[in-house]
């Protein structure tokens, strides 16, 4: 009974600690105005205007929020923004269920016949996971409900639990449409070990929700596919269009072959799997069958941001991995030399960790914090802004926002504040354009931050 509440009392406190930790991080970045529209402010603004019974259309993509990635699970996020409309809630929710992956973790551990000393450790290994303490640090993205949700679906699995199974896929599956694709190769993985009720919810549910996001909800909302052809610059190597990146996938294998065996994507996959080389075993790999798709993406992406463990792009790996680590550690009849990999993770941790940024490049603009804190303050509530990306976050509670980054010769007339700092390039142009202008006076000046508002008439 004492082993039990001693468990229980440090599963929890596990979780609120890190959960508070991971908090504050992602709020002081966000204060020291590091964060920016892609994606915060685009995620902030939808929950917002849903909140306010509005049509979510993202003045930044240009389309209603679900013609991006489908992400239905904003909708109850928006009923925080209810209680209280603040980007902070995101923060919590993400750092919420970035700790919460503890939890089935740590009952999979159990599951697999770990002992107390070796399941505490994964938890360790999992929290200091380079990946985990980065993405919390990137904005925010719906994707950080998906590592909770899945484990949780793994848990149901292994413990035969087929109504939390079902609950699980459904709420991962509302994250991101791309998703459904690793739950469909779940459900192929899961046929493997004869789960065949589990295996066809995941395989069944999967290609419904692909069908369905990708083929109704996005064209609609999306303006025809505008997602899709968003990205296909990432592959134009493959083809110009989604129909031809597809057929060359088939019928040109060396194109597919060269995308995918060179020097970045070896780095990239020596970055994922460094933190746990210690725990992968070829007996152990089989959970990594529902990793095709997001490797298959990655790899194949001329986009260097997919390849690193900076951004959102490898947390659907992540889950898995664990599971892989988990099963490696069950297997071996050897002790385990726990020291060393509690040093070793902290080794990974402080070398692909983005924690020195707090000390370095999120100082770089602090002498600018007052003077873009008092001009926002200026600003009214609803009215249209152009700004730049590290400026957006913080007024993105309003229907329209524009970057200056992307509209550089934009219509300034159509926007009530016009927000510059002299520290970037695009500020000289707009300024020129603006003195040309009778529609504007600087209401604001302090520190190279100008804030330029329309004129009553």
């Amino acid at each position: 009974m004492n082993f039990l509440c001693f468990r229980y009392n440090f599963i929890s406190i596990t979780i609120f600690c890190s959960t508070f930790i991971f908090f504050i991080f992602s709020s002081l970045r966000h204060i020291l105005f590091q964060s920016t529209a892609w994606d915060l402010a685009i995620f902030d603004q939808a929950v917002y205007l849903i909140s306010q019974g509005k049509i979510p259309n993202s003045s930044f993509l240009n389309i209603h929020i679900l013609g991006d990635h489908a992400s239905l699970i904003l909708y109850p996020l928006s009923l925080f923004y209810v209680f209280y409309p603040s980007v902070y809630w995101l923060f919590f929710v993400q750092a919420l269920s970035l700790s919460l992956g503890i939890l089935p973790i740590y009952y999979l551990c159990q599951n697999q016949g770990l002992n107390k000393n070796d399941s505490l450790m994964i938890i360790f290994i999992y929290l200091f996971y380079p990946l985990v303490f980065n993405i919390n640090l990137f904005d925010f993205h719906p994707d950080v409900i998906f590592i909770p949700a899945i484990l949780f679906a793994l848990l149901a699995v292994f413990e035969n639990r087929f109504f939390l199974f079902v609950l699980s896929i459904l709420i991962a599956l509302s994250c991101k449409s791309i998703f459904s694709l690793t739950v469909m190769f779940m459900g192929l993985w899961l046929l493997s070990f004869e789960k065949k009720k589990f295996s066809l919810f995941a395989i069944g549910s999967g290609l419904t929700w692909f069908i369905v996001s990708t083929k109704v909800i996005i064209p609609i909302f999306g303006n025809n596919n505008s997602n899709i052809e968003r990205h296909i610059e990432r592959f134009n190597y493959l083809g110009n269009t989604f129909s031809e990146i597809t057929h060359n996938l088939f019928f040109r294998p060396t194109l597919v072959l060269e995308g995918i065996f060179n020097l970045s994507n070896f780095g990239y996959l020596l970055l994922l799997m460094a933190p746990i080389f210690w725990g992968i075993s070829l007996v152990s790999l089989s959970p990594l069958i529902s990793c095709i798709p997001s490797f298959a993406i990655n790899l194949l992406s001329q986009n260097i941001l997919q390849k690193d463990l900076l951004h959102h792009y490898s947390l659907p790996i992540l889950p898995f991995l664990m599971v892989v680590v988990i099963k490696t550690i069950a297997q071996r009849k050897k002790p385990i030399w726990r020291k060393y990999i509690f040093l070793w993770s902290l080794i990974s941790f402080i070398a692909l960790a983005k924690l020195g940024n707090f000390t370095s490049r999120y100082l770089v603009s602090l002498d600018m914090w007052t003077a873009n804190t008092e001009a926002i303050n200026k600003i009214y509530d609803e009215e249209s802004v152009l700004t730049y990306s590290y400026i957006a976050p913080h007024i993105s509670h309003r229907s329209i926002v524009k970057l200056i980054e992307q509209e550089a010769n934009i219509n300034l007339e159509q926007f009530n504040n016009i927000l510059l700092n002299d520290v970037f390039p695009q500020s000289e142009n707009i300024k020129r354009r603006i003195q040309e202008s009778d529609h504007f006076s600087l209401t604001f000046q302090k520190n190279n931050v100008y804030l330029f508002q329309k004129n009553n008439v």
